[in-house]
């Protein structure tokens, strides 16, 4: 079982994918035993309205241009073809059988801590898999009493790993609405996705 090919699972719309996305890669893969990080785009999140999110394969376009420079970084969509919505728990376990070899842990911000004992199955999620937290300024949570008990409860179990990652605040509804206000959003992403979308009518 240690023999097992580790790989770091990062889900998101990545609507679009920015340079935050790329700097957290990045000092996960450079900070841990993680042998690749795949961004699993998702097709559709339970809890986000859909109609903001370009299609899904521009998305993944994206994500594909953004990682090129990168070996260890690959592009997920895997999801695409799994039942929507998309829940965590089915895509593991999914990947799991797809490739016994590998051993998949998963990657989520801090501020999602709170409200995990939403996610489906959420109690099998920490007992089969490592989950690697990064920090995030949000506190939402943490005004919500029992988000924030929770989230301390959890931060305890073997399987929840925190790890010291730079805090990059950057949002990609910001450089959405960025874009549709005509604004420069050039340092905000790598400079393929950044011609990709300036090329295009996307978000405008």
């Amino acid at each position: 079982m240690e023999n097992r090919k580790k790989i770091g699972l990062f889900f998101g719309s990545f609507n679009p994918v920015h340079i935050g996305h790329l700097i957290l890669g990045n000092y996960i893969l450079e900070n841990s035993d993680m042998e690749q990080l795949w961004f699993v785009v998702s097709p559709q999140n339970p809890f986000k309205d859909k109609k903001s999110l370009l299609k899904d394969h521009n998305r993944l376009d994206m994500v594909q241009l953004a990682i090129k420079n990168y070996p260890k970084m690959r592009a997920s969509n895997v999801e695409f073809s799994l039942p929507v919505p998309s829940y965590t728990i089915d895509t593991l376990t999914y990947l799991n059988e797809k490739f016994p070899d590998f051993s998949f842990s998963l990657i989520m911000g801090e501020d999602n801590l709170g409200s995990l004992h939403k996610w489906k199955n959420y109690e099998l999620l920490i007992e089969k898999y490592q989950i690697i937290i990064y920090p995030r300024i949000s506190d939402e949570d943490k005004k919500d009493p029992v988000s924030e008990s929770f989230r301390l409860a959890i931060l305890q179990h073997e399987n929840i790993h925190q790890i010291n990652a730079p805090i990059i605040e950057l949002s990609a509804t910001e450089i959405r609405n960025m874009i549709k206000e005509g604004k420069n959003v050039r340092p905000m992403l790598p400079p393929e996705v950044f011609d990709y979308l300036d090329g295009s009518s996307f978000y405008k």
